[in-house]
């Protein structure tokens, strides 16, 4: 199912749930559009118990019947997602989210206090469905002895692992994807900067963000060998057993 602002859920049909699995909660919520909504824990054993880990919309209006004895699963709560023998990273993708890169030669500035961080005149800009753009920067055209790097690191599905910099007291002001997915791979290692965070000039325009163009950002998931998430980036496929 597919809403706006939300990250794509797979409802799955009750008959194909594995019995005993679902524990009804005395916990209902309203959807705007769905109404009633039931909770349930899943219990996959007796070391292996997540509450309020699955809902399903129990009062559906006639025009959201296909929903109808279905369940979906909290992606937080469960150890891992798959399509096909495939793990899937982050969250599910949006087959509606697109990204473009292109290759520019405008004056992006970037300063923090009176210092100037990073200046250059051929940053690449990131389109990307619903955000704002975002301009990555080579790393000759920085100045390095400013960044930090802090401990953070995010997961963006359709990007990869993400890095963090700090910024003298700007905390978390850049970030960096090390080894970006191959679809995406021209911006590898190139360090992108927080407008709101840092000061950044495009061709002598300071940028800000508007409302609704932050992205959230996750954590890499429970139970996640980053190792894996570096295979992705790289392109490996597993042979399987």
């Amino acid at each position: 199912m597919f809403e706006p602002g939300r990250y794509p859920v797979a409802y799955f049909p009750e008959t194909d749930i594995s019995s005993n699995v679902l524990e009804r909660a005395e916990y209902t919520t309203q959807h705007p559009e769905l109404g009633l909504t039931t909770w349930y824990s899943v219990r996959a054993d007796e070391q292996h118990f997540a509450a309020r880990a699955a809902w399903q919309h129990t009062g559906l209006p006639a025009y959201a019947s296909e929903l109808q004895a279905h369940v979906a699963f909290a992606w937080r709560a469960m150890d891992a997602f798959y399509e096909e023998d495939e793990r899937i990273l982050g969250h599910a993708a949006d087959p509606y989210h697109r990204i473009d890169i292109r290759q520019t030669s405008r004056n992006l500035v970037v300063r923090h206090g009176d210092k100037i961080i990073a200046d250059t005149k051929r940053p690449m800009v990131l389109y990307e469905s619903g955000f704002a753009p975002r301009w990555y920067v080579p790393r000759d055209d920085i100045d390095e002895t400013t960044l930090t790097q802090v401990s953070l690191q995010t997961f963006c599905p359709y990007k990869g692992l993400c890095s963090y910099y700090s910024i003298g007291d700007a905390r978390q002001a850049a970030w960096f994807y090390p080894n970006a997915y191959p679809e995406v791979g021209r911006i590898s290692n190139l360090v992108s900067f927080e407008p709101d965070i840092v000061t950044v000039h495009l061709d002598g325009t300071q940028l800000h963000l508007e409302p609704g163009q932050s992205v959230v950002a996750h954590g890499p998931d429970r139970n996640l060998d980053l190792a894996e998430v570096d295979r992705n980036a790289k392109g490996d496929v597993d042979s399987g057993p």
